[in-house]
C-alpha cells in the first residue's frame, strides 16, 4: 500500500513540475526553480507537522519527490554556464533552504 501511495503522489507531483517547466522555464528555468521551492516548502511543512506513515509516503516521499528535480537543477546550471550557472544553483539552494525552514516554522 505505502509503495502505491508514493507512486501516487510522485506521479502528481512529477506532473504539476512538467507543466511548470512547460509554463515558466526560459533562460533562467523559472518553472524548476519554483518546482524545487514550493517542494522544500511543503517537505518542510511535513517535518514540521511531523507526519510519518501513509501521509508522509503520499506527501513526503511521493508529491515532494515528483515534484522536485535536482538532476534538471545541475543540467541547467551547466546549460548557463559557469558564472550564470552558479548562481542559479546557489540561488537555487538558497531558496530551497530557506522555504524548507519556513514550512517547518509555520507548521510547528
Amino acid at each position: 500500500m505505502t509503495a502505491l501511495l508514493v507512486a501516487l503522489g510522485g506521479g502528481l507531483g512529477s506532473v504539476l513540475r512538467y507543466a511548470l517547466g512547460q509554463r515558466y522555464d526560459d533562460r533562467w528555468h523559472h518553472g524548476t526553480l519554483a518546482a524545487n521551492t514550493v517542494a522544500s516548502l511543503l517537505l518542510g511543512a511535513c517535518a514540521g507537522w511531523a507526519l510519518h506513515g501513509s501521509a508522509l509516503a503520499l506527501v513526503g516521499t511521493g508529491f515532494c519527490g515528483g515534484l522536485s528535480t535536482y538532476s534538471s537543477l545541475m543540467v541547467q546550471s551547466r546549460d548557463l554556464g559557469p558564472a550564470r550557472g552558479a548562481a542559479y544553483l546557489v540561488g537555487t539552494i538558497a531558496l530551497g533552504l530557506g522555504a524548507a525552514t519556513l514550512g517547518f516554522t509555520l507548521a510547528g
